[in-house]
């Protein structure tokens, strides 16, 4: 590992808005209260990587509460940083492994769930691996109250398609689909945040698919 990484894994173990691995159990239930010290909606963005979109989500949105979930801790202490400068106090860091979400948030604790751009696992032998497979859609349906969104952002075609797909088979409500966001009616602010990889997308003239769906029945 090299210095910057360890620097970085040694500096998050000191962020007041970062909880790493079991440390996160304890919060399951009472996020608002306990890490953000209110009852505003909480709302995740998984697999966030330096925190790019939870950061900019929080700006817009003060009056919810937002935790960006990821593994990697080096990509996590960017968006915790720049939190921590610009003193957004509505974001919060969570250091976990995303399979085992359901030991950290209790039934309808969240209210929305965003999913950027995630690896795509493009191998038939990976798709439980996918964050919008039926196996992770079954732990956000737990965690997510009735009527919360789910949104899914990629630069995949594949994957767009595989979650449209499921969305057809389980019988979830589809709000909104479109291959081509930027040149659709629905790019407002929310959906005009771009990662640092995005711009790269953009830059290359790739298109940028985007779900928003929600759960109505039983999976």
């Amino acid at each position: 590992m090299g210095k910057d990484k360890l620097r970085r894994f040694a500096e998050i173990d000191t962020f007041s808005n970062v909880l790493q691995l079991d440390a996160g159990k304890e919060l399951k239930g009472q996020w608002g209260i306990t890490q953000f010290k209110n009852n505003n909606p909480v709302v995740l963005e998984l697999a966030c990587g330096k925190g790019e979109y939870t950061v900019n989500l929080a700006r817009l949105f003060p009056n919810k509460n937002f935790i960006g979930i990821d593994y990697k801790g080096n990509r996590i202490w960017r968006g915790a940083k720049t939190a921590l400068e610009e003193g957004v106090n509505n974001v919060a860091f969570l250091r976990i492994q995303i399979e085992n979400i359901l030991d950290y948030f209790a039934p309808e604790e969240v209210d929305e769930i965003w999913i950027t751009f995630p690896d795509p696992q493009p191998q038939l032998s990976r798709e439980k691996k996918r964050l919008t497979s039926p196996r992770f859609l079954d732990k956000y349906k737990h965690i997510v109250r009735p009527g919360g969104y789910i949104n899914l952002k990629t630069d995949n075609d594949p994957l767009h398609a595989y979650t449209a797909e499921k969305i057809d088979e389980l019988k979830l409500e589809l709000h909104i689909k479109t291959e081509d966001l930027y040149h659709s009616e629905f790019a407002d602010e929310v959906l005009s945040i771009k990662t640092y990889y995005e711009k790269k997308y953009l830059k290359d003239n790739k298109n940028i698919n985007y779900l928003k769906f929600s759960f109505t029945n039983p999976l």
